[in-house]
């Protein structure tokens, strides 16, 4: 019998977030039903509430989150009742053509719950990133939950579903920063500090941090910026080149997902450089550039889709570097928050005053 909780919906483009009576079915076979325990304000819930995503309206939004599985459907053995996790919104198939070659981080056919989350009146529910966290219970695919180490505070293992691994994968997976390498960041929100966060776990002697707000440029410092540019006042590809020695950095992660800023992050690379694009463009934004430029400059264009991390792999590894004290996932709650705040928060997150508000449950 489907349950009824409370869920934050985002009704239709632009229009204000409110909380709705959700019903939540019954695991069918391959899903989990999770009782959420915190769910990160991310910017890409931000994207679904102003449409940016696609126009499905009605959103369940959040997804970057951490609960506790309550029910499992037939044929689920990788999670049980009971079991603490953090969901992830890349379930890996296991069959395709990346799986097969030994590649699930690439994997091109993941998946969701096939059941439909509604609202009492019957209206099916679209799930943020196919999760649906501002809720107190969630339907996802059994393969969205990650099992970690119960010990850690949900408000903190929650970020790993999205913004923080995106931001770290974006440095170790798909930039592979290594020791003594220079690393550049163009965009110092939650993902970008991240990014910061992994290449200081990563050994680059360098981390420039480039943002067009102080205050971002303060907190970067914290997470392992060792420099820093305001790039409202300055050229941020001539202060990048002049902090490495007239050539650009080693790996340069652009953390905006605007044209402007990755035409910065391509001239600010060394020869041979590696551009990691893990900012979300919008659908319309097109770039251009000289095709001799990008023959001539050599290295590596790449686009990092959650930081190409497989989540059974990275997600009890970076909660062991927590707890450990070598990876301050805390410091990334600015502030938690109840469920009728969330429309609150995406104001304060618009306006650059937090790095990411929790809700808690």
């Amino acid at each position: 019998m489907a349950q009824e909780v409370r869920g934050v919906i985002a009704p239709g483009k632009n229009e204000p977030v409110r909380i709705e009576t959700i019903l939540v079915p019954d695991p069918g076979p391959g899903e989990a039903v999770v009782k959420i325990q915190a769910c990160g304000v991310c910017h890409t819930d931000l994207h679904y509430k102003q449409g940016g995503i696609n126009d499905d309206f009605p959103f369940l939004l959040g997804h970057e989150a951490a609960g506790v599985v309550e029910a499992v459907g037939e044929g689920v053995s990788e999670v049980a009742p009971g079991d603490f996790v953090v969901l992830n919104w890349r379930a890996v198939c296991g069959q395709c053509r990346a799986c097969l070659r030994g590649r699930p981080h690439y994997c091109f056919n993941t998946h969701n719950a096939k059941q439909k989350m509604t609202l009492k009146d019957g209206t099916e529910l679209s799930p943020a990133l196919g999760i649906g966290a501002f809720a107190e219970k969630t339907l996802v695919a059994a393969g969205q939950c990650t099992k970690v180490d119960p010990a850690v505070s949900p408000a903190v293992a929650g970020l790993l579903g999205c913004g923080v691994m995106a931001g770290i994968g974006a440095a170790i997976n798909t930039g592979g920063v290594g020791r003594g390498d220079s690393v550049a960041v163009i965009g110092c929100g939650g993902v970008g500090d991240a990014a910061i966060a992994g290449s200081r776990l990563a050994g680059a002697a360098r981390i420039i941090a480039v943002d067009v707000d102080d205050r971002k440029l303060e907190m970067a410092r914290g997470m392992g910026a060792t420099h820093t540019v305001n790039s409202r006042t300055t050229d941020p590809v001539e202060a990048i080149r002049e902090l490495t020695g007239g050539f650009g950095a080693d790996v340069v992660i652009e953390a905006v997902g605007r044209p402007e800023t990755y035409e910065q992050a391509f001239y600010a690379r060394d020869l041979a450089g590696t551009v990691v694009l893990v900012g979300v463009p919008t659908p319309d934004m097109k770039i251009e550039l000289p095709l001799l430029d990008v023959f001539g400059r050599g290295g590596a264009l790449k686009s990092s889709w959650y930081g190409d991390c497989l989540p059974s792999r990275d997600f009890p590894m970076l909660i062991d570097l927590h707890q450990q004290g070598r990876l301050d996932l805390g410091a990334f709650v600015t502030e938690t928050i109840g469920l009728g705040d969330v429309e609150k928060a995406f104001e304060r997150m618009h306006a650059g005053d937090v790095l990411r508000s929790v809700v808690v449950f």
